[in-house]
Parts: structure tokens; sequence; C-alpha cells
């Protein structure tokens, strides 16, 4: 029978201080070859369960996540290829970044470490999961040949062979890798767990909360927007009002919402999402006590992704309704403008007439209209 313990100062580094959590010479660079062995290690032992499991505990667990998001990459590349439907990485968006997160949270249980931290992060990781998922699922992505309309219009404009190019660079390859990249903080967290212990600090509680909220965000934002539709189809296939609803004809006619949290925001569903990461990031950087660390590369990634695919998203609504490039004018992309103006009000100011011109009354300290 195998030892199950863990082999801690071959899976982890020997940290001492808090910063050196965030050292990636100290915790990263060291433990790459593991990821080279991976492979042929679990084809050795693949029918051990036990072997199996001694190498989980033996493997650092953010080479663990490396190895996972490579394996996964042609897998994705395969079916996309295959069913030319480019929505696979899509499919795992909400579901990769919690699996990711709940191995950190399993592997510090069976290893034996503190693991509130990782409870708190798996806790509110997996709210924003089932969320993103449960959204996903009822607009229909998850039906067979189901396929984000964006992908159209860049299959179009780069033709088939860079879309092939586009595929195995970017969506098989870079985005599985910004998922992977994303959840790199928890390991930063997982670190620090072993030198400060079980004792949860006020950035945990910080945080956590914070997430949790932009968790609440992107559900009131997902809600309201599926609200809208749901009224917009009734609406088109009766030319009336639905009931149940609190939308007037002119918001309907529109197009697009703009009411509720989406009359400050154009996308404030999006604006949770990168708050979410950038939260993480945040976090294991108070924890090490660094200004910034290695992981920014996931929430700087995950932002840069969001700008272009907004971009795109965009470009292709303004085209399809009038009166979004007045939105765009009057409401911030993602977060509120100081000069907000809401859709209800008038599309522009009005102008004078020109029989209404004012003018001074010499001495009076008065106007009065000719």
């Amino acid at each position: 029978m195998l030892d199950l313990r863990p082999t801690l100062d071959v899976a982890l580094p020997a940290v001492k201080k808090l910063h050196e959590c965030a050292d990636y010479s100290k915790t990263v660079s060291p433990y790459l070859p593991q990821l080279y062995h991976l492979p042929q290690k679990i084809f050795e032992h693949i029918n051990d369960l036990d072997a199996l499991q001694h190498l989980y505990l033996s493997t650092n667990p953010l080479i663990t996540s490396l190895g996972f998001a490579l394996f996964m990459t042609p897998i994705v590349l395969i079916v996309s290829e295959v069913n030319r439907n480019y929505s696979q990485v899509d499919r795992l968006w909400s579901i990769l970044p919690a699996v990711y997160n709940c191995h950190y949270a399993l592997w510090a249980h069976l290893a034996g470490l503190p693991t509130q931290r990782m409870d708190h992060v798996m806790a509110v990781t997996i709210l924003w999961g089932a969320r993103l998922t449960f959204n996903y699922w009822r607009k229909g992505g998850y039906s067979i040949g189901s396929e984000d309309y964006r992908w159209a219009t860049v299959k179009e404009y780069v033709g088939p062979v860079g879309m092939f190019i586009f595929n195995v660079v970017f969506i098989s390859l870079a985005q599985n890798l910004l998922l992977f990249l994303i959840t790199a903080p928890t390991y930063v967290l997982l670190l620090c767990s072993r030198i400060t212990g079980n004792e949860l600090t006020q950035y945990d509680g910080l945080f956590s909360k914070l997430m949790f909220v932009f968790v609440l965000v992107e559900f009131f934002a997902d809600q309201q927007q599926w609200n809208f539709h749901q009224a917009k189809a009734q609406y088109q296939r009766t030319a009336k009002l639905p009931k149940g609803y609190n939308y007037s004809r002119e918001h309907l006619d529109r197009g697009f919402n703009t009411t509720g949290l989406w009359a400050w925001s154009r996308h404030p569903n999006f604006a949770g999402e990168q708050a979410v990461w950038v939260c993480l990031y945040q976090w294991c950087c108070c924890e090490s006590w660094t200004y910034m660390n290695w992981t920014f590369v996931g929430a700087l990634g995950y932002l840069f992704l969001f700008q272009a695919s907004t971009w795109l998203t965009e470009l292709l609504t303004s085209g399809k309704y009038p009166e979004y490039k007045i939105y765009q004018e009057r409401v911030g992309k993602f977060l509120p403008k100081l000069n907000t103006k809401r859709m209800d009000g008038p599309k522009a100011e009005p102008k004078a007439k020109e029989g209404d011109k004012v003018k001074d009354t010499k001495g009076a300290g008065k106007t009065k209209r000719r």
C-alpha cells in the first residue's frame, strides 16, 4: 500500500514569508519539469487508483491545472473543426474556472493544509459558475449546433485557412490557458495559507464579499436582459404590449434593453464578470503583500478579451439598431459615465425657434421675448 501522505517539499515550495508566495522563480519555475513527465506517469498508473492519488498529491497543484488546460486544448480543437462550430470553449467557459478552484480546495484538503480560505474561493466560484451556466443554458447555448453569432462574422472576415489558424492559436489554446490563468491567484492564496494558517484575514472577508456582490450584479443584469427579450419576442408576435412587463412601446421598438442596470451601463453583466476575476487577483496581492505579481497575466488577459469581444458585439449591434449610437454616446460601456443620460429622455437638445430670440432690455437687468 502506497503512503498517500503528500511529500510537501516535492509538491510545494518551502515559502517562509508571504511575499515569497507570489514569487514566480520560487513557486512556479522549479515545478515546470513536473509538467513534462506528468502524461507518462499518468499513463503508467492509469489502472492503479492509489498510485494516481499519490501522483496527484505529489504534483504541484498549479502544474496539474496547467496540464489539464493543455489536455483540453486538442479536444476542443478537434471537436470544433469536425463540427465547424467554434463555441466549444464557450460551452466550458463557466465550468473550467470552477473546476480549477475546486481542484485547489480539494488538493489542500487531501494534503492536510489549512482550507478555510480555499473553501471561500471555491464557494464563490461555484456560485459564479452556476449563474453563468444557467444563463448560457436558457439561451440555448448547449443546444446541438448552437454557436455564438459573432463567430460567423469572424469566419467571413478571415476565411477558412485564417479561421483554422485562429482556432488553433486563440480559440482552443489561448482561451484554455486564460481560463487556467484567471484562477492562478488561488494557488498564491493556497501558499499563503501555509503561513497564516486557518485564521481568516480582513482581506478574506472583503474580497470574498466583493466577488459575491459582483456575481449578484451579473445575475440581475442577466435577468433584466432575459426579461426584456422575452417581452420583445411577445411584442413582435402580437404587436401588443405584453402583460407582466413594465416596458413601453418605445422601449420595445428600440430593440435593445436600456432599462434597469442597462440604463447606467451598456454591459453591466460584462462589468461584473471582469470585476470577479480582478477581485481574485487583488485578493492574492493583498494576502501576499505584493503590489503586483505574475498572476496579473490572467486578469489583464481577461480585460483585453472583453474589450475585443465587446467591440465586435457593439459593432454588430450598432449596425442592426439605429438608436444604438445614441445609447453609446449617453451611457458608459462598462462603468457609468459622470454625465450619463437615460435613453428615456429627449434624443437631442431642443433648438430655439427663429422668433424666440431673447433680447436684453437696456438698464433693466431683465430679458424679454420679441
